[in-house]
């Protein structure tokens, strides 16, 4: 066969020389032996991944978020803000992670994944301070493993105020950012 381009027949030289030096079949016991490490492998990779090398670690807060002193722990809580007074208080970071995409798509301001995200939250249940309508809006909390919305909802204030709740509006907390 006649070389298509310059230096074609040294290629075919050096693929030559590389398939010669390979054995054509392995020695017997090896395949057994190479599946045996690949399979312990594959379970240590797996074991890390699910034990996240050895240590519960936050993932980092969302920008806004109360940040940490250098020492690594989190700085003294703020006093509640007055529109919080009187109800318990949550720091973003210590929300959940879904609750800090949430909160960044309000941020951002969307799209956001369900149509009824930024719809006006009526504050029927009288929990939230009140408000003229149209003062709250809501926000869906992804729940892992739900098939729904899930429970877990923001709602915001139009004076920049978060709310959070896990129960479905039965309780909510002031979310300090």
């Amino acid at each position: 066969m006649a070389p298509r381009f310059a230096g074609e027949s040294d290629i075919w030289h050096y693929q030559r020389m590389i398939f010669r030096s390979v054995p054509r079949r392995l020695p017997p016991g090896l395949p057994r032996q190479l599946l045996r490490l690949l399979g312990a492998l594959f379970l240590c990779v797996a074991l890390v991944g699910v034990a996240g090398c050895g240590g519960k670690q936050d993932p980092a807060p969302p920008s806004g978020s109360p940040s940490s002193s250098p020492g690594g722990a989190s700085s003294a809580a703020p006093p509640a803000p007055g529109w919080a007074k009187g109800m318990k208080t949550v720091r973003a970071a210590a929300l959940p992670a879904q609750a800090w995409d949430t909160l960044a798509l309000i941020d951002q301001g969307g799209p956001y994944p369900y149509r009824q995200d930024d719809g006006v939250f009526g504050n029927f249940e009288k929990v939230l301070p009140k408000q003229n309508r149209g003062y709250y809006h809501e926000f869906t909390v992804k729940t892992p493993g739900s098939r729904d919305r899930g429970a877990r909802r923001i709602i915001t204030g139009q004076g920049r105020e978060f709310f959070y709740t896990e129960d479905h509006y039965k309780t909510f907390k002031a979310v300090l950012r």
